[in-house]
Order: C-alpha cells, then sequence, then structure tokens
C-alpha cells in the first residue's frame, strides 16, 4: 500500500503538534530554573582531595553556596579525569551536578583515549571559565644552564643524555613533548606515577628536568633547590618576575597553559546556566579569591558561557592536534 500525500490538515496537525512540544519543554526548563536549586548542587571534582584542583573547586563552591544554594564536593579522581567526567555528562541535566573541568578532563584524556566516555564538547554546557596556569620549565642541580637558549644548546650537543618527568598524557609530558617539538632537542620522558616522586629524584641529581605549573614548584622554587628557566605563559608572573617568557627566550609561540572552569551536563536550562554563570563571575570579583588564585600561579578567567564554549572547543582542538603529533596514546 502506498503512503498518502500529506494534507494541509496533516501539515498542521504535525506542526501544531510539534509546537506543543516545544511549548511543553520550553515551560518544564522555565519550571527547573524557578525552583532552582531544589536540592544541594554537587560539585564533582575529577581529583583526590587536597590538590591544587581541589582547592580550588572548594573555593567556588563555598561562593555558590552562598549566592545560589547548598553545595558538596564528590571527590572522583582516576582514568586521566575520565571517571568523575563521565559521571558528570550522564548526570540529570538540572543544575543539581556540575562538573569542575580541566584542561586534562576537557582537552587533553579526550585526545588520548578512544573510550573516554563522553565528548567534551557535546556532552556539557559549559558555564564559566575559572583560572588558568601557565606551565614553567624547571631544572634541578644536575643541569648546569642558566637560560633555555644554553640548555638547547646542550641538549642539541648531547641528543638523548637529558631527561625530563612526566605521568605519560598528563601536561607535564605534553609540555615536554612540546618544548622538543619547538626547540628541535632530543628529550627523554621518564614515566612517574606521582610527581612527587619525581621531584625527590630531580633533587637527588637523578632527573634533569620538570615541566609543571607554578603552585606545584612553588615551595622548591623559594628554597632554591630547583631553577625555574622559562615560564610557557604569555607573561612574566609577578610571583616570579626574573623569569622569562619563552617568547622573551626566542619562541613567541611556544605557550602552554593548564585551566578550569564549571560545566554542566548538557540540556541544562539557559536560565539555571546564568545564575551559575553570575555567582562564578561575582566570585572572581573577591579580592580574597583573586588573591588565592595568584598563590596558586592562576589568572582568574571569568566571562559567558559563550565565551567558555568558544575557549573549550579551541582548546580541544589545540590539544589533539598536539597529542597526535607527538604520537601519545594511552589506550
Amino acid at each position: 500500500m502506498g503512503c498518502r500525500p500529506m494534507t494541509n490538515f496533516m501539515r498542521l496537525r504535525h506542526c501544531t503538534a510539534a509546537a506543543i512540544v516545544v511549548v511543553l519543554a520550553t515551560i518544564a526548563h522555565a519550571a527547573v530554573a524557578q525552583n532552582y536549586p531544589s536540592r544541594v548542587i554537587k560539585i564533582i571534582v575529577p581529583f583526590a582531595a587536597g590538590g591544587q584542583p581541589d582547592t580550588i573547586a572548594r573555593l567556588f563552591a563555598q561562593h555558590i553556596a552562598m549566592t545560589v544554594g547548598t553545595t558538596v564536593i564528590d571527590n572522583r579522581p582516576g582514568g586521566n579525569t575520565t571517571i568523575g567526567a563521565r559521571a558528570a555528562a550522564v548526570a540529570e541535566p538540572d543544575g543539581h551536578t556540575v562538573l569542575f573541568a580541566t584542561s586534562s578532563s576537557l582537552a587533553i584524556a579526550p585526545a588520548l583515549s578512544s573510550n573516554a566516555g563522553y565528548d567534551p564538547v557535546r556532552s556539557f554546557t559549559p558555564i564559566a571559565g575559572v583560572s588558568s596556569s601557565p606551565m614553567y620549565l624547571t631544572v634541578g642541580p644536575s643541569v648546569q644552564a642558566k637560560t633555555v637558549a644554553e640548555l638547547v644548546a646542550y641538549a642539541k650537543a648531547h641528543p638523548g643524555k637529558l631527561n625530563f618527568a612526566a605521568p605519560i598524557g598528563g601536561p607535564p609530558h605534553l609540555a615536554g613533548e612540546i618544548f622538543k617539538r619547538a626547540t628541535g632537542i632530543d628529550i627523554v620522558p621518564v614515566p612517574y606515577r606521582t610527581m612527587n616522586q619525581a621531584f625527590t629524584d630531580m633533587l637527588a641529581g637523578q632527573m634533569d628536568m620538570i615541566f609543571d605549573s607554578p603552585a606545584a614548584l612553588a615551595h622548591l622554587l623559594r628554597e632554591g633547590r630547583i631553577r625555574a628557566l622559562v615560564t610557557m605563559g604569555a607573561k612574566r608572573m609577578a610571583e616570579l618576575p626574573d623569569v622569562p617568557t619563552m617568547a622573551e627566550s626566542g619562541y613567541p609561540d611556544l605557550r602552554v597553559t593548564t585551566w578550569n572552569g564549571l560545566v554542566v551536563p548538557a540540556g541544562t536550562p539557559d536560565a539555571v546556566v546564568a545564575k551559575l554563570n553570575a555567582s562564578i563571575n561575582d566570585a572572581l570579583k573577591s579580592t580574597d579569591i583573586r588573591d588565592t588564585l595568584a598563590k596558586f600561579g592562576s589568572e582568574p578567567i571569568g566571562g559567558t558561557p559563550q565565551e567558555f564554549a568558544t575557549f573549550i572547543a579551541a582548546e580541544s582542538k589545540k590539544w589533539s592536534e598536539i597529542i597526535r603529533l607527538a604520537g601519545v596514546k594511552v589506550d
């Protein structure tokens, strides 16, 4: 039996039904937003408690608790941050589950693995960026170079002799791979499960270099036990004013920063996203919060959800290309 042509009446009924669905969805979203929050807001942090990401997440959770509603931190470390991100991706999109996302969870991990279990762009709705931190290249007592130029010259004269500590697939590893490609030198990544052991080995002269954030390096730098040769950020930091940038060292296009921000499951009502976005931007105006971020070597981001969405998409593309060129995979 052939299909009957759709009459004008049938078209009208079809369009009316579609319109009703849209209206009902809009009403449902408006109701969710009006009653939000109706229970505790859970903020998933894909890291163990006590580290820098956890500390920053708790800082903003406190502000959300004061301005929006009660919050609780849910630490879900593991899987190179994918365990926590997967849990957030499949949560009910009503604003009561928030992911404290990082460059690892939304840009690096999905590019490293073919089965991360979520899409960094399609699985989430961005709220706002929180902060970013430049990576620093530091050397231990086994390295005599005082500048990047001296380090590169030595490495070119002694290919394969220098090494750097790197949890495979993490920002310290990828920063080293980027540095290798930009400078054309041969330095060897040495896998470590924890950076604490890497620092111990560098102080003992068994490890030459470490790429990491200023917060992780601060106490060793202050004590003069390691030296920072360069920041991979766009400008010198106030806390380390004598450390030049890569641009000042002859590599204007070499920048590596890590970042974090808040996202919610895709489909979360716009009004809920707007309420959380306003809270984050309000928090970033606080002198206490900005001072705390500065102690971690971090700078505030803020902005609109759309700006953070554009940023995430660009970062995802950038890190995917870096990982492809480096040939790094964790599957």
